[in-house]
């Protein structure tokens, strides 16, 4: 509706602008006999009309474009999500239900699906021509982007920033499933093993993001210090995902996606009120992959009977330790 509403406009004021040339030339022309006219020094008038009106459309413009940039930006609440990782060169997906893919992503058809991305090594950028989405995959950050797809088939997936000697082979397709198909693709044991490169090298990894993360959490120490009870040497974890938390310079910051990688690779970067700076970093010790497994855990603690796993304890990551 924005696209028509500019083509409208500039049809409407191009044609205006044009007519009145042409009136203008032919009406005010000068005849034989007429003298020279008195020059007119500004009509206040006149001045406010064509201020006004073109700063109104301009606004009304951005304010528009503005809305529907930022509503195009927010994935739906019920997206399915899927975890990206870049690396050079391939692409490795998972699904919230455990599903691995490398340079591959069967989605359904009808279905929000939000993709959660980052790098393990340079800037990437996932791109998927056939639904005009592009975004770029940065190492040490999050990205998110998100698609519907409208019709079945298969459809190109490239990485659009050169990231190497072998940019142009990270390719990988994007496949488009009727519902049924998906879950019945969803529930089957992935071909290949881990590792494998290629369209349809998915890992069985039938274990949840989240229930690998509980593993790791346990694995590498991090329920040692996080526990649920008082003198534990980091904060509770627990239901601590998307609110406050005070640190110890006293300003506060959200426990969201990044707060928790941060703190799980540099914890001392930000330190909650209360605690001490004793969490040892990760950095090195984890890849991507896990941290974004650590981070579905720590989303996935909730109090119990709230319908989340009660998880044993969880620190804002970030907060002097936070989850491993």
């Amino acid at each position: 509706m924005l696209y028509f509403f500019l083509i409208g406009l500039s049809l409407f004021f191009g044609l205006l602008i044009a007519t009145l040339l042409v009136v203008f030339a032919i009406r005010f022309r000068r005849r034989p006999g007429d003298g020279i006219p008195q020059p007119i020094h500004g009509s206040t008038p006149l001045e406010l009309v064509w201020t006004i009106i073109p700063f109104t459309l301009g606004m009304g413009i951005f304010l528009w474009g503005a809305w529907l940039f930022f509503a195009m930006s927010r994935p739906p609440d019920n997206a399915h999500e899927v975890f990206v990782v870049g690396k050079q060169w391939m692409w490795k997906l998972q699904h919230l239900e455990g599903r691995r893919e490398i340079d591959e992503l069967h989605v359904p058809i009808g279905q929000a699906v939000k993709l959660t991305m980052t790098s393990e090594d340079v800037i990437h950028s996932f791109y998927v021509p056939a639904f005009r989405m592009k975004a770029d995959v940065v190492p040490g950050r999050y990205t998110t982007a998100w698609f519907q797809a409208t019709k079945v088939g298969e459809y190109h997936l490239f990485c659009a920033e050169y990231c190497g000697t072998s940019h142009s082979g990270m390719i990988g397709r994007i496949v488009v499933m009727e519902p049924a198909d998906y879950q019945a693709w969803l529930s089957q044991t992935a071909p290949g093993a881990a590792g494998a490169r290629g369209p349809g090298a998915a890992q069985p990894a039938s274990v949840s993001p989240a229930a690998a993360g509980e593993a790791l959490f346990n694995q590498m120490g991090c329920i040692t210090c996080h526990q649920a009870q008082a003198g534990a040497l980091g904060p509770s974890l627990i239901g601590i995902y998307g609110k406050p938390v005070k640190l110890q310079d006293g300003s506060e910051v959200v426990v969201d996606d990044a707060y928790l990688r941060e703190s799980i690779l540099h914890p001392t970067a930000k330190i909650v009120a209360g605690f001490q700076p004793v969490m040892p970093t990760f950095q090195g010790q984890l890849d991507e992959e896990q941290v974004l497994q650590l981070i579905q855990y720590i989303k996935s603690l909730q109090p119990p009977g709230t319908g989340g796993a009660a998880g044993v304890a969880a620190a804002p990551a970030g907060a002097a330790e936070p989850a491993s």
